[in-house]
């Protein structure tokens, strides 16, 4: 059974960590080579799919205020054969598939939109974010990955959506996940470092983050990243939590770094400006503009509330 996952502070714990959340979604990946199955699951009048096309789906509002995925059955969707991701089964056994199109259908009602993962992933129930994370991050998987890295072939769709196979040479080839580490860095005196990359507005700051590299544990990629970007040496590192981050192809590992050394020395290359902050200066930051704090759907900001001990102003996703 799915749990609830969130930060450790005592005054954050009741926030989970966006895109985490239980989606009640068995992916009942047995049934992806099943092709029997799942033409009769695509069948079936209970069954529920929704387009997904370069990152975004459609949402809708309904009468009650709720944001929705925008879902219809299978007998109403798009005509797609290639491009058809099972995402999985709900308790009631109602399946769910995603369609891969080149856009986003019309609406006749005008009241539907299109939206990202970002905007998204905030407003809908942690059931539908869930099946818009996996959607999303097939299609990026899909959209960067037609051709096999073996032999140059083009690849077909196999697994509904969860494997591509080169009729040339056999390879199958399976969606990536890059794992990235993201971290609080905290000092002895219990301030936080933030940092600015080089490509971001003046004002917005957030914790460090970078990728793990080939043949390197998850802790020393969290003092690598931390010391070449600022200078900044670590000693311990404490895991948090996890969150997808399909943008396009990521798994956010959150830690907790502990600064043995507080003199910043930016690369220059990706982060621009880094800051130590105590509680009271980070306040003071928010409610003067200063800094802007990161978006709420990132796990980032649970980071800094893990450290801050209460709720980061919010602030747009969009």
């Amino acid at each position: 059974m799915e749990a609830p996952v969130t930060t450790r502070t005592d005054h954050t714990a009741d926030r989970p960590i966006s895109l985490t959340a239980p989606s009640g979604i068995d992916r009942a990946a047995h049934h992806r080579l099943d092709e029997a199955w799942l033409a009769a699951a695509w069948s079936h009048p209970s069954t529920r799919c929704f387009v997904v096309s370069g990152g975004q789906v459609l949402i809708d509002e309904a009468p009650d205020g709720r944001t929705e995925l925008v879902m219809t059955p299978t007998f109403e969707a798009p005509l797609t054969e290639a491009h058809r991701y099972f995402l999985g089964i709900d308790e009631d056994g109602v399946s769910y598939f995603a369609l891969q199109k080149d856009s986003l259908p019309g609406r006749m009602d005008d009241s539907a939109r299109p939206a990202g993962l970002r905007e998204a992933g905030l407003l809908l129930s942690p059931r539908e974010a869930g099946l818009m994370v996996h959607a999303v991050a097939l299609e990026n998987w899909q959209r960067l990955h037609r051709f096999c890295s073996r032999c140059g072939e083009r690849t077909v769709i196999a697994a509904a959506g969860h494997i591509r196979r080169c009729p040339a040479c056999g390879a199958e080839h399976y969606p990536r996940t890059d794992p990235a580490v993201i971290m609080s860095v905290v000092d002895d005196k219990d301030r936080i470092l933030l940092g600015r990359q080089v490509h971001w507005p003046e004002g917005r700051f957030s914790t460090l983050a970078g990728f793990v590299e080939p043949g390197e544990a998850i802790e020393q990629s969290v003092r690598r990243e931390v010391h070449e970007e600022v200078g900044i040496a670590v000693g311990v590192v404490e895991y948090v939590a996890s969150q997808p981050w399909p943008f396009p192809s990521s798994l956010m590992l959150g830690f907790v770094a502990r600064a043995t050394s507080s003199e910043i020395t930016v690369d220059g290359d990706e982060i621009h400006e880094a800051r130590w902050f105590s509680r009271d200066e980070l306040r003071a930051a928010f409610e003067s503009g200063e800094v802007l704090p990161p978006y709420g759907i990132s796990i980032a900001a649970r980071l800094i509330e893990q450290w801050y001990g209460e709720e980061l102003p919010t602030r747009s996703a969009f």
